[in-house]
């Protein structure tokens, strides 16, 4: 089923309200044990797409405004968006591959902040307007190690599709982002590891910081921010 984005509030209201119903009608007949265990078990079949849909709401909206908010207003919104739906200390550790267990903690809580300021920057010099994009959902796919896969694409007016799809695992009961396959296939992760790792393992942690920094200076002024 294809949603636009402008549904997903509409969308994700009226599946809770029917859950609702459902517990109201069955708990006297089945107990509250089994209705209990049965909106857990339905609210955990939605949640990775509610997870995908929060990003997608959080990214629409700063399209939207992109131009009232500038770069660094863009930012602002996308950092607590970013820290509810991504497995930030998962990829954080990820991208920087073996040499992560060799960071301090101090500097793993740094390179934490610094790959979350980097998403961020990415979405908000990448999403700087919007000429009639629509976001849309297209299913869920059961994936390895307990993950699911999110099918999204963006449709762009007059342009090809662009193809988003999202890997998440469950993390303390809530579904998180640990991958985007750009165009369907191509890991973000793997991506960033290619570049972060060496970078670390060749030149050090102190490099590694003030590449990022640089990365994030150079989407601030393309932004015109």
């Amino acid at each position: 089923m294809h949603r636009p984005i402008q549904l997903l509030g509409a969308l994700g209201v009226a599946l809770l309200a029917g859950v609702g119903a459902a517990r109201a009608q069955d708990v006297a007949a089945v107990g509250p044990e089994v209705v209990a265990e049965a909106a857990a078990e339905a609210e955990a079949e939605i949640s990775p797409i509610t997870t995908v849909e929060t990003l997608h709401a959080g990214l629409y909206d700063i399209m939207k405004r992109a131009e009232a908010l500038g770069f660094e207003g863009r930012f602002e919104i996308m950092r607590p968006v970013v820290g509810e739906t991504f497995d930030l200390g998962f990829m954080s550790s990820k991208v920087v591959g073996r040499k992560w267990k060799h960071l301090t903690s101090e500097q793993q809580q740094i390179w934490h902040d610094k790959f979350q300021r980097y998403l961020c920057a990415n979405y908000a010099g990448n999403f700087s307007g919007h000429d009639g994009e629509v976001f849309e959902t297209l299913g869920v796919q059961e994936a390895p190690r307990e993950t699911q896969v999110v099918l999204t694409k963006l449709n762009i007016p007059g342009s090809e599709d662009v193809v988003l799809n999202y890997r998440l695992r469950q993390v303390d009961g809530e579904w998180l982002i640990i991958d985007i396959y750009l165009k369907g296939t191509v890991s973000e992760l793997a991506l960033r590891r290619s570049d972060f790792s060496s970078i670390l393992k060749e030149k050090g942690f102190p490099e590694l910081t003030a590449a990022v920094d640089k990365k994030i200076a150079d989407l601030r002024r393309k932004a015109g921010g």
